[in-house]
């Protein structure tokens, strides 16, 4: 009887690269520039490429989820996490893509203005109003990106976002309408925000100048009975 030769050990084998997806997460980002919304582009890798910029983008890694990687996008074109980000959509439609993905899923994201703004370089802030020529994926994002970031703005509190932790009703109100892309009436804008109980006073002013001085107000959302509610947003529906 033959004796039993053990088989060699197993050569272990060489790790692995990160399961890459097929399909892209793709980030319309916004923050306020000024008195206007600013989207965030990225210079397109071939500079032969008709359109020189393009949104940020990257496909997803191993078991990541599409808003892990979302938010991954917009560190590191930014170099902060998002104040607030939402999912879009998908979109295909053979519209072309610069990484050649056949589906994409986007989101919107906002950031203070404060942020790094990497204008330089492979990175920079374009007014919505007069964004670069894009491909035509991402022109469809953008658009569906500003509309949804304005319909968002009715239920979810993304300008207190992008405020300091105080502010004055003007400045809310500049921010609300930053955002709308839309001038608010100053009388009917505080009436709302008085029936959504989302803001409080506290014992801060700022003097403005020959004028009455302003008071500082926070980010406080309420119930009737006082305890704290999910956060929402002013109703411009009763503007």
């Amino acid at each position: 009887m033959r004796d039993w030769d053990p088989a060699p050990p197993a050569t272990p084998s060489p790790r692995a690269s990160p399961r890459r997806s097929s399909h892209s997460i793709d980030v319309v980002l916004f923050t306020p520039r000024g008195r206007q919304l600013a989207v965030l582009c990225v210079r397109a890798a071939d500079p032969r490429a008709r359109e020189h910029w393009q949104l940020p983008s990257d496909r997803t890694e191993g078991d990541e989820s599409l808003e892990s990687a979302a938010r991954r996008v917009v560190r590191a074109a930014s170099g902060l996490d998002p104040a607030w980000i939402e999912q879009v959509g998908a979109f295909a439609d053979g519209l072309a893509h610069p990484a050649g993905a056949e589906l994409s899923v986007a989101f919107v994201a906002v950031i203070p203005s404060s942020a790094d703004e990497r204008a330089a370089g492979e990175h920079a802030w374009f007014s919505v109003s007069e964004p670069p020529l894009l491909p035509a994926r991402h022109r469809a994002m953008l658009e569906a990106g500003v509309g949804a970031l304005r319909t968002r703005v009715d239920y979810a509190p993304i300008a207190f976002h992008l405020l300091p932790p105080q502010f004055t009703l003007s400045e809310l109100q500049r921010m609300y309408e930053l955002l709308l892309g839309r001038r608010l009436h100053k009388a009917s804008f505080r009436r709302a925000l008085a029936a959504a109980r989302l803001v409080e006073a506290t014992e801060e002013w700022r003097s403005e100048g020959r004028g009455r001085p302003a008071q500082f107000y926070r980010f406080a959302p309420r119930t009737r009975s006082g305890a704290r509610r999910a956060a929402r947003a002013v109703r411009f529906d009763l503007l």
